[in-house]
């Protein structure tokens, strides 16, 4: 073996162990490694300009299907679709939570439901799915978690069951759509894609499975959600919907905009606009309307978290053109002897453990050029191993507080208003309900494409 592919291994090895251990900021991490890809790796040991470039991908901003794609391609090196739809979308939700629109939304299902304590648990834990298929599952829970702390501070109840039952179905919701979590963004932009081919395939196991998580957590919880006084609430102590937008003229705004960045996604397939072009497009539309505090909503942008996808897209470039990972994909059809079936088990179970206890960002963008390559070997259909891959990386990462990014969140406000919730809380009750839906799913998988 070269040197090229031993650099390129430590260097990947070197990123995911830092991350893990969380000592230093992650956006640096997958940055400092990217920067060691390009010299140590392509500059001195392949000595290959053209693996640069076509790691850093920057000449598809200048073609047309970057922006207007009318037959599905694959992506290489960075994948900055994905950066500029992640950063169109946050550019989106900054501007709703400044009018108020999530907390508007919380308090308005309450209401609608009395403030009655089985209804909110069991409808905070839909909205929870249904808003992460559109909106980034980490700015679901933040909302979700604080207002269901002043709720249980009104109510007398122990939000600590509510919380963790939305930060599951926050990553359940999310594996329905390609734009509900990152791992999918990446796999849907990677592979061309569309919202409704995620809709289709792994929005219907969802389905499924939000229906048995429902169940199984009122089940589990039923008994901690007895609150302390029953009967009827006295509504007039409970604060109004209307006392959460701050600006009517801005809520109805950001609700407009939503309702178009949806209406884009839906049909993105049909008018062929890539999700590049839809992100730029709605965060365009945002600062436009946002007018004199448009400065103000660019700089609470998540910009951390675009540079450690720039990073961690190098890194995995340099595993991509050294033939790692098609190394790594022989090695598992090997292992599966071409049966599709155990390939697909192996899948969908390996991400699912490895996203437990490591970000599932970086092992969804490592991957994809495996499944593309045993696709290609072992003659499975792409789709389906895709499918394993995104449900796997998904729902894998309920299993832990560490395991995603809106469970560390979702922790952390707990814990910051008086209820912190340990490993052993959080697996007892987190980790069958993940078990339970990965097992779902992996039938329904077998079931229908085999």
């Amino acid at each position: 073996m070269s040197a090229a592919p031993i650099f390129a291994v430590i260097i990947f090895v070197a990123m995911f162990l830092l991350i893990v251990l969380d000592k230093i900021e992650r956006h640096y991490v997958t940055l400092g490694c990217g920067v060691l890809t390009l010299v140590v790796v392509f500059g001195i040991c392949m000595r290959s300009g053209k693996a640069i470039m076509d790691t850093l991908a920057i000449r598809n901003f200048a073609t047309k299907e970057f922006w207007y794609q009318v037959t599905e391609s694959e992506s290489k090196g960075i994948n900055w679709a994905t950066i500029l739809f992640i950063a169109g979308m946050m550019v989106m939700v900054e501007g709703m939570a400044k009018a108020g629109f999530f907390r508007w939304l919380c308090m308005k299902i309450a209401y609608l439901v009395k403030c009655k304590t089985v209804p909110i648990f069991i409808t905070f834990m839909i909205m929870s799915a249904v808003l992460s298929m559109f909106i980034d599952s980490i700015t679901v829970i933040m909302f979700l978690a604080a207002v269901t702390i002043e709720l249980a501070q009104l109510l007398k109840f122990n939000p600590v069951p509510m919380i963790l039952s939305e930060i599951f179905c926050a990553n359940l919701g999310g594996s329905a759509t390609m734009c509900g979590d990152p791992p999918n963004i990446i796999v849907g932009t990677s592979l061309g894609f569309s919202f409704f081919d995620f809709l289709n395939n792994t929005g219907v196991v969802a389905g499924i499975c939000l229906v048995i998580s429902v169940f199984f957590f009122y089940f589990v919880f039923r008994k901690e959600l007895v609150t302390e006084g029953s009967g009827e609430v006295d509504m007039s102590k409970f604060p109004k919907p209307s006392e959460a937008i701050t600006n009517k003229k801005d809520f109805i705004v950001s609700s407009i905009i939503f309702g178009m960045a949806v209406i884009l996604l839906i049909t993105h397939a049909t008018t062929h606009l890539t999700v590049a072009s839809i992100g730029l497009f709605i965060a365009a539309v945002t600062l436009i309307a946002a007018g004199k505090d448009a400065l103000e909503l660019l700089k609470k942008v998540d910009y951390k978290t675009l540079v450690f996808f720039i990073g961690l897209f190098i890194v995995v470039g340099g595993l991509e053109e050294t033939g790692i990972l098609k190394y790594i994909a022989d090695f598992i059809g090997d292992i599966s002897g071409g049966d599709p079936m155990l390939m697909i088990a192996i899948i969908l179970w390996i991400s699912a453990i490895a996203s437990a206890f490591v970000d599932n960002i970086p092992f969804a963008a490592t991957m994809v050029p495996i499944i593309q390559s045993l696709s290609s070997t072992a003659g499975v259909d792409i789709r389906t191993l895709a499918w394993a891959l995104s449900i796997g990386t998904d729902i894998g990462g309920s299993a832990t507080p560490i395991g995603a990014s809106a469970n560390v969140v979702g922790t952390s406000v707990a814990a910051k208003n008086g209820h912190p919730i340990g490993w052993g809380k959080y697996c007892a009750k987190l980790a069958p309900a993940t078990v339970i839906v990965l097992a779902v799913s992996t039938v329904y998988i077998f079931v229908r494409y085999l």
